[in-house]
C-alpha cells in the first residue's frame, strides 16, 4: 500500500481574496438542497437525521437475518467496502441476495428518478440525496460515514506535486470528475477558496474512472478520496490537501421507497451505521459519522 508522502505548505496565489471553503460550498447549493440537508445536530448532516438518531431496522433487527433479493446503489467511492461487506453479508445470511451497482452519485440519483429498481441508495454526497428526498423518492436519510480528498499522482510523486496550486502549472497534466460527481464538486469548491484554477484535460464520471487514468500514465495527477487512495495501493502515491482546505465530507444512505424487500433494506441501512458494513467501511480508511 502506497503511503502518502507529508505535503509541503500549499502555494496560494497572492492577492486573491480566499473564501471558506465551507462557505463556497454552502453558496453552491441551492435553496431546495439546502432546505433539504438542513439540521439542527453538527455540521456536515444529512436531513436532520445522523448516526446517533438513526431510526431502528423496520421490521429486522440489527441482529435479524436479511432475506430475499436486495438491490443496493452506491457512489463508486465506496466499491471496496461494500464489496467486501456483501461477501460477509451473503455468508452470514444464506437466503439473501445481494446486487450491488457503483457509479457516481449523480448518476445513480437519475436512475433512481428514472424509475430504475433499487432498494438502498448511498451517496457520497448530500445534494445528490437531498434531490431523491425532495422528489419524496427514498426515506429520511442516515449520514454513515465520512471522507477526505486527496491528490493521487504516480508512484513515487515524480513531477513534485506538493498541493492543489501544482495542478493549475503549466506542463501537468490533470483530470477531474465531472460537475455532479460529488468528488469533483468538492474539488472545484476548494478551488475556488483557494483562488486556485485548474484545467482538467476531461472530467469522468467517477472516481475510480478518473484515478484510472493516473495509474496507466494518461495523466499526471487526479483529485479522489483517501480510501481511493489507499485502495490503489502500490499504482500511485497520494499528496495530503491540509485540513483547512478540506471540504466537509460526508455521505448519506437511505431506503428507496419503492423498495420490495423494506425488512433487508432497512437492516442493511442499520448495518451501515454500525454493523458489517460499518466496520468493512472502517477498514478501507473511512471515518466514522
Amino acid at each position: 500500500m502506497a503511503t502518502s508522502p507529508m505535503a509541503s505548505p500549499v502555494r496560494r496565489p497572492s492577492r486573491r481574496r480566499r473564501r471558506p471553503v465551507v462557505a463556497v460550498l454552502a453558496m453552491a447549493l441551492s435553496p431546495v438542497v439546502l432546505a433539504a440537508c438542513s439540521s439542527s445536530g453538527p455540521a456536515g448532516t444529512s436531513s436532520g437525521t445522523t448516526a446517533a438518531n438513526a431510526p431502528s431496522s423496520t421490521g429486522a433487527g440489527a441482529g435479524a437475518p436479511m432475506t430475499g433479493a436486495l438491490t443496493v446503489l452506491a457512489a463508486a467511492s465506496l466499491t471496496g467496502a461494500f464489496t467486501a461487506a456483501k461477501a460477509t453479508l451473503t455468508s452470514a445470511n444464506p437466503g439473501l441476495a445481494l446486487t450491488t451497482s457503483f457509479a457516481g452519485s449523480n448518476a445513480l440519483a437519475a436512475q433512481i428518478r428514472q424509475g430504475a429498481p433499487a432498494d438502498v441508495f448511498a451517496s457520497a454526497d448530500q445534494p445528490n440525496m437531498a434531490k431523491l428526498v425532495t422528489a419524496g423518492l427514498v426515506e429520511s436519510p442516515v449520514v454513515f460515514a465520512r471522507n477526505r480528498l486527496e491528490i493521487a499522482v504516480a508512484p513515487g510523486n515524480p513531477k513534485r506535486i506538493t498541493g492543489l496550486a501544482d495542478l493549475a502549472k503549466p506542463g501537468i497534466s490533470v483530470v477531474l470528475e465531472a460537475p455532479g460527481v460529488p468528488a469533483g464538486d468538492y474539488t472545484r469548491a476548494v478551488e475556488a477558496a483557494q483562488g486556485i484554477s485548474i484545467t482538467p484535460k476531461s472530467l469522468d464520471p467517477d472516481v475510480k474512472t478518473a484515478l484510472t487514468k493516473v495509474t496507466s500514465g494518461e495523466v499526471d495527477a487526479t483529485v479522489v478520496y483517501v480510501t481511493d487512495v489507499k485502495a490503489a495501493g502500490a499504482k500511485v502515491t497520494g499528496v495530503g490537501i491540509p485540513d483547512g482546505e478540506q471540504p466537509s465530507i460526508t455521505y448519506p444512505i437511505a431506503v428507496v421507497k419503492s423498495t420490495t424487500n423494506p425488512a433487508a433494506a432497512h437492516a442493511f441501512v442499520q448495518s451501515a451505521v454500525s454493523g458489517v458494513v460499518q466496520r468493512a467501511l472502517e477498514a478501507e480508511g473511512f471515518l466514522a459519522p
